[in-house]
């Protein structure tokens, strides 16, 4: 992502995609496909890029030919950011978009507290970034277009589905008329409205909001305002409820008006009736001269709920068509992402023939705990935010009073915990520790970055060298050709595996058959508690699978095999 340079912004709003007659029209039987994803959001194109960048052929699908219109899903996670990297169009996204990491909390007219979610230094992505969703499939859009593997149809509906034993028999309707094709395996991306999740008679579950709430997109030119999270609860100038405020890119703002279960959606949606709210929330931070524009607008309501299985024989639910939260905490777009990346590399595995069909079960077990810890937060954080009784009123008024001078009281106010990725303590792809650690990179934790130098004395980030497969992160120790080589024979006909050496800054290590890094700030060993002879292994998609002090190729090579999902080795 380094030199980056800015330019001109195609118009992604009014992007219209071309519709092409496709060959399967003219072929005598139905064709069959390797993986066939349906959607192109940001979670179906997400998916297809990632399997087209692992040589898996994707048919892509979907029943529009232009982009989401508003801006939807604004706030992308550091984690998420990560992904978009590795798929090779975070740059543009960083570029736009508007970094930020600080919120702020009031309650009433005062501020009670800011907290900041990236507080220490040596992270290549910010904490998040505000950028409309239109934006990010455009950059996820032109990216797949460059890839040889994805055959791209736009407006191309999904109108029937079959499971059969070797495949899923789909059958599409277009502008040319109606055509059949056969998929190895098929992901459902296709949202919280999911066409293929209505063709098969599968029901989300879990609990509706009775609430309503006002998205407002404004354009207004107000440079001197912070890009931070504002949150206020129970303000003068919308009394009784909650509101949101948030920066985007191009001079856009996003304000979300509480309004309350009884609220007329059509009334609320009427200029005329946004333009006070709007106001009066400009004027409450001192910003009474500032002129705006209404560019978006829309009420909605929302239900915390999900799949009981992602996982249908060969057919997978990935982001809203599985699960769905509120919008506070930013973890719809954000977990839909983690989904596809998820689900990309045991597709890979599978299809490449280096594993069999018990990795994608793995998919579903993981995904599944991700989306409860998802609901579970997004549901505490819509309780607080709205609450249903005068009871649970009081007490979240005086949590908010406490949490101006007592930090105890601050851990208990939610006004949307902001999107983390999920540690998959539980994986049956994990390799428990067999010595003491410190730290958070546990097995199943998501790879923490930091920054490194390589051999040719080029800055990198962590992240940046992870390749396809595995990665091995060796802390210098002695012997340390000779624990390379054990690393790859151990690998050997079972995955491909990257060895890093991670050498201390002024070390003079170099490694045949490696590549060695040096740990400029010294953050790897503090993240991975990477003591001399530590040896960290990580997943395809960059989860911490096993860790150990000290290398021995039996158990690297038992810990390759359960990641997986393979019959342990007698």
């Amino acid at each position: 992502m380094d030199g980056v340079r800015k330019t001109a912004q195609r118009d992604y709003q009014a992007l219209q995609f071309p519709y092409r007659k496709a060959r399967d029209h003219a072929a005598p039987a139905p064709l069959r496909y390797a993986v066939v994803v349906v959607g192109a959001g940001p979670v179906g194109l997400s998916l297809a890029i990632d399997l087209a960048q692992r040589d898996i052929p994707v048919l892509l699908l979907d029943d529009e030919d232009r982009l989401s219109s508003g801006s939807r899903a604004i706030c992308f996670a550091k984690r998420t950011l990560e992904i978009f990297d590795r798929l090779g169009c975070a740059a543009p996204m960083l570029e736009n978009g508007v970094s930020w990491n600080v919120g702020r909390v009031y309650f009433r007219d005062a501020q009670i507290y800011a907290f900041n979610l990236l507080p220490e230094a040596g992270h290549q992505c910010p904490a998040f970034i505000n950028l409309q969703q239109y934006y990010v499939e455009g950059y996820l859009a032109e990216r797949a277009a460059a890839l040889r593997n994805i055959d791209l149809r736009w407006k191309t509906t999904v109108v029937g589905a079959e499971v059969r034993g070797d495949h899923v028999r789909l059958t599409l309707d277009t502008p040319d008329g109606p055509y059949v094709v056969e998929a190895g395996y098929v992901a459902a991306c296709d949202g919280s409205r999911s066409a293929l999740r209505g063709l098969l008679g599968l029901e989300a579950v879990g609990r509706t909001f009775r609430d309503r709430f006002l998205i407002a997109d404004i354009k207004m030119d107000a440079p001197d305002f912070p890009a931070e999270r504002r949150f206020w609860f129970d303000p003068p100038f919308h009394p009784g409820q909650s509101v949101l405020l948030h920066k985007q890119a191009d001079g856009l703002w996003r304000t979300d008006f509480q309004l309350g279960w009884e609220a007329d959606p059509e009334r609320e949606r009427n200029p005329e009736n946004i333009r006070p709210r709007v106001r009066a929330l400009l004027d409450s931070i001192g910003a009474p001269e500032v002129e705006f524009e209404i560019v978006w607008a829309s009420v909605y309501t929302f239900a915390c709920q999900r799949l009981q299985r992602f996982r249908h024989g060969r057919l997978f639910f990935a982001g809203d068509s599985a699960h769905g939260v509120s919008p506070f905490g930013a973890r719809g777009a954000n977990s839909g992402v983690q989904d596809a990346e998820n689900l990309a590399w045991k597709l890979a595995a599978v299809l490449q023939g280096q594993a069999g069909d018990a990795l994608l079960d793995s998919y579903a077990t993981e995904r599944e705990h991700a989306a409860d810890e998802n609901i579970r937060h997004s549901t505490r954080a819509t309780d607080f935010i709205t609450p249903k009784s005068e009871v649970s009123r009081l007490f979240r008024d005086a949590t908010l009073d406490l949490a101006k001078t007592h930090l105890f009281a601050r851990s208990l106010v939610n006004s949307g915990r902001l999107s983390l990725p999920a540690t998959y303590r539980d994986s049956p792809l994990n390799t428990p520790d067999a010595a003491q650690f410190t730290g958070a990179m546990v097995a199943g934790a998501a790879a923490a970055d930091a920054p490194i130098e390589a051999e040719d004395g080029a800055g990198w980030w962590l992240q940046q060298l992870h390749g396809a497969g595995f990665t091995a992160m060796l802390f210098e120790t002695v012997d340390i050709a000779a624990k390379v080589r054990e690393l790859h024979a151990a690998a050997q006909g079972i995955a491909a595996l990257q060895v890093l050496v991670v050498t201390p800054a002024g070390s003079s290590l170099r490694v045949e058959a490696a590549g060695s890094v040096v740990d400029v700030q010294g953050l790897l060993a503090q993240r991975y508690d990477g003591r001399r002879g530590t040896l960290v292994l990580l997943r395809p998609d960059q989860h911490v699978c096993a860790r150990w002090r000290g290398v021995s190729a039996a158990p690297v090579r038992q810990a390759l095999r359960r990641a997986l999902a393979l019959p342990q080795a007698n």
